[in-house]
């Protein structure tokens, strides 16, 4: 932990998936993420990535991912470029395509962080970029590295350890690329039981399902909160995406099928369970939750999402 040769496992490398990382890895991730915290806590200037500048490429939405890079680096005293949905940038709207965009960015910057709707395009522009290196903050159903990192950290600092666990994780698991990560994540952890509760229409495709079986991990597809075990670890809600779907009555047949609240939590919850949620949240968590001491996804979750990126960002840039 902590040796040379994990540091260069960070060190210039693009950060597309949660398949790249060792258990190593992960601890010496966690150590900095760690030290990084006491710098957001202190709130004072650090000069980590004084001279440094991240751009932020995000073709899709977002408030939460976008925010917390932005905040990451500025924390650490780097700068950003902020190219919020490159659709309007004139570049783009008049046919540039993605290689050139990544090719033109990384002329002015350290590292490419980029989110888009198309799964496989951060390996896209992995593969356009010569100089520096891209972080993956989200390709369509494919991979959310960034966001799996922050939960599994979550979990690490409730429960001191990342093997043993019962999770249960609800709502969109065929779109959903924050649990497809996740399930990347904990399945590189012994003895691990996943249940997924999902409506048939949003359960894990079959060859994704056989593959993380086949890692190590044991899945369960359950269809009813009736069937949720009554010691899990961690509960990970997530929102049905009404951008995944072609039409808004088929998105309206599944939406808010499982709902968090706290008549859920008497009746499955243990004393120790934690809630989790990767945001934005659209009616599956009721607001009652919030004042759930257990109820981490407005508390630390969403804090320790700046801190682990802060360390990643370290790490890549090798300082």
């Amino acid at each position: 932990m902590g040796s040379n040769k994990t540091i260069n496992n960070f060190k210039g490398k693009d950060i597309l998936s949660l398949d790249q990382f060792s258990i190593t890895d992960i601890s010496h991730l966690f150590q900095v993420t760690k030290k990084m915290r006491e710098i957001g806590r202190r709130a004072k200037p650090s000069n980590l990535l004084k001279g440094n500048i991240v751009t932020l490429i995000f073709y899709e939405p977002s408030s939460r991912t976008f925010g917390s890079f932005g905040a990451a680096v500025k924390q650490l005293g780097g700068a950003t470029i902020d190219v919020q949905d490159p659709q309007h940038f004139s570049s783009v709207s008049k046919g540039e395509t993605l290689e050139d965009t990544i090719r033109v960015f990384e002329s002015y910057c350290d590292v490419i962080v980029i989110r888009h709707p198309a799964m496989g395009t951060a390996a896209k522009a992995a593969k356009a970029a010569e100089f520096v290196p891209i972080i993956n903050a989200g390709d369509g159903i494919g991979e959310h590295p960034t966001q799996a990192l922050l939960d599994m950290f979550t979990i690490y600092e409730k429960f001191g350890k990342l093997n043993n666990l019962t999770g249960v994780m609800a709502g969109d698991m065929l779109n959903g690329r924050t649990v497809h990560s996740l399930i990347r994540g904990l399945s590189k952890y012994k003895n691990n039981t996943l249940y997924l509760l999902s409506p048939d229409e949003l359960k894990l495709d079959k060859p994704d399902f056989t593959k993380f079986k086949n890692s190590g991990i044991k899945l369960i597809e359950i269809a009813s909160t009736g069937d949720m075990p009554k010691n899990a670890n961690f509960w990970y809600w997530t929102r049905v995406q009404k951008e995944r779907f072609k039409s808004l009555k088929e998105y309206g047949k599944v939406k808010n099928r499982f709902v968090l609240n706290n008549k859920l939590i008497k009746e499955r919850a243990g004393k120790d369970t934690i809630f989790m949620h990767p945001l934005p949240r659209v009616g599956e968590i009721l607001e009652e939750v919030d004042l759930n001491p257990n109820a981490v996804y407005l508390r630390s979750e969403v804090r320790n999402g700046m801190y682990v990126r802060m360390a990643l960002i370290s790490l890549v840039l090798g300082k």
